[in-house]
């Protein structure tokens, strides 16, 4: 069991036979009474998202996640699928336990996956990918009042603003934190 107050973005705990991850913490001490602290939870399982309030001194069930080192090999619909690069053991992931990972999974690529109790929990994404761009809209230099930038897609479908200078065909590296683009490759 671990004392709310030690909640931070990341964590992961069981509660009600439910397992949540921690996106957002806050910790509120008004004037008079006890703290309470303010989180945003999704519900690992059902993708649900929502705002759980408790008050200091609560317990959660904290819980220990096992990281498998994964081949992401193929997306069939919502279900992506990955093998165990040491028993060669495939397993399928819905789509809603991966959340943003899907724009940045490549076939090929090596990946974390999170389990508990033998129970797939999601992906834990390296901090940058290398993705190669497939389309690239045209822009001109004139066309905005702030910084220049264009929208491109990359190879996987997903949508990045980049500088001017990035042409169709370049390899950039992108944030997987952010979505946003750091330098070109």
């Amino acid at each position: 069991m671990i004392d709310v107050n030690d909640l931070r973005k990341g964590t992961t705990f069981e509660l009600d036979n439910q397992i949540f991850r921690v996106l957002e913490y806050s910790h509120n001490k008004p004037g008079r009474g006890n703290a309470t602290i303010r989180t945003k939870v999704r519900n690992i399982r059902t993708g649900s998202t929502f705002e759980k309030t408790f008050q200091s001194g609560d317990r959660v069930q904290d819980i220990r996640i096992e990281n498998r080192e994964m081949q992401y090999l193929y997306h069939d619909g919502d279900l992506y699928h990955f093998m165990d690069t040491q028993t060669f053991e495939q397993v399928a992931l819905n789509a809603k336990l991966l959340d943003d990972a899907v724009n940045y999974l490549k076939d090929g690529m090596s990946v974390i996956v999170q389990d508990y109790n033998g129970e797939s929990l999601g992906v834990d994404m390296p901090p940058a990918v290398d993705l190669k761009i497939m389309q690239a809209d045209i822009a001109v230099r004139g066309d905005t009042a702030s910084s220049a930038s264009k929208l491109v897609t990359v190879e996987t479908g997903y949508r990045v603003q980049v500088p001017l200078f990035v042409n169709e065909g370049d390899t950039i590296r992108v944030d997987t934190r952010t979505g946003e683009y750091l330098t070109r490759v």
